[in-house]
């Protein structure tokens, strides 16, 4: 009896240190990734207050001797072409990126709610034909669709890459949508039908409110991946009017000098929307993503 009594003990000290090991593996992967995050953007934002001089010397520097505020001030003034370009491209991003948001969460929620409630011929196969573009790369689908662009005339238009993204953004959309409703109980639809209301109140009283976290994080990763998006943007549009941030940051890519104060500054206030964006809406966005991943 006594040497069960002794072996109890350690088995749970044995069991207690590889669990605490566990734990301290997680903490040090954590410090990993977020110093692996962390440090591009941080000489991302050294480098955007050095002088042109200061950014190429070798050894690079940590923290400039005279920081400057230069490359802001000319990326901010609409006196000068390099100001007005940055400008013209900011706007221009948010444009698609808010209007791609709107149409996808408008599509994405009443065709997640029809999947989610109502049953129909054929719905199965259609659920998987809208996932099944999320099967291929995006980019085997560029020249095919930069011919049908230029067939219809929106080539150098802001609506080529607003129906682009839709494209690629509302199964994702969809498939979020579905799983968020799949959680709220159907019940609660059934009483307000009772007490009067009809399909379409109860939907908007009853379903929207609750569905709000999982709708904000679609339109959280509808904007993202508009915002972020590159290489359609490159194919579609050649006029400098028309361009989007990501593709006008290249101007400062010369083939004799690169500006890289003024590019890292460009970069660090691209990344500033989605920044704030997502530190806004973190709460729901977890939210959405924890709701919408458990069936109760």
């Amino acid at each position: 009896m006594s040497t069960i009594a002794e072996t109890a003990p350690r088995g749970r000290a044995r069991r207690r240190v590889r669990i605490n090991g566990w734990r301290w593996g997680g903490r040090i992967f954590l410090v990993f990734m977020l110093l692996y995050t962390a440090l591009p953007m941080i000489w991302m934002l050294i480098t955007s207050i050095k002088s042109g001089f200061a950014a190429m010397q070798f050894p690079p520097q940590w923290w400039p001797d005279q920081p400057t505020l230069a490359s802001y001030q000319k990326l901010l003034d609409p006196q000068n072409s390099v100001g007005q370009d940055f400008l013209r491209f900011f706007w221009n991003s948010l444009f698609v990126s808010t209007v791609t948001t709107v149409l996808s969460v408008i599509v994405a929620v009443p065709a997640a709610y029809a999947f989610s409630r109502f049953t129909f011929p054929g719905r199965n196969f259609l659920f998987f034909a809208v996932l099944l573009r999320n099967m291929f790369p995006a980019v085997i689908f560029l020249v095919p669709l930069f011919i049908l662009m230029r067939a219809i005339g929106l080539v150098n238009t802001h609506g080529s890459l607003i129906l682009t993204y839709l494209t690629f953004g509302l199964p994702l959309a969809i498939w979020l949508l579905k799983g968020f409703y799949d959680n709220i109980p159907v019940q609660l639809e059934q009483a307000a039908r009772i007490d009067g209301a009809t399909r379409f109140q109860a939907f908007v009283l009853i379903v929207m409110p609750l569905s709000a976290p999982g709708i904000i994080a679609t339109a959280i990763y509808s904007f993202i991946g508009a915002w972020n998006e590159y290489i359609y943007a490159y194919t579609f549009l050649s006029k400098n009017e028309q361009l989007t941030l990501p593709v006008g940051i290249q101007r400062f890519f010369s083939e004799n000098t690169t500006d890289f104060p003024g590019l890292m500054a460009a970069s660090f206030m691209m990344s500033v929307p989605v920044v704030v964006l997502f530190l806004v809406l973190q709460r729901y966005f977890v939210r959405a993503l924890t709701e919408g991943a458990v069936k109760h």
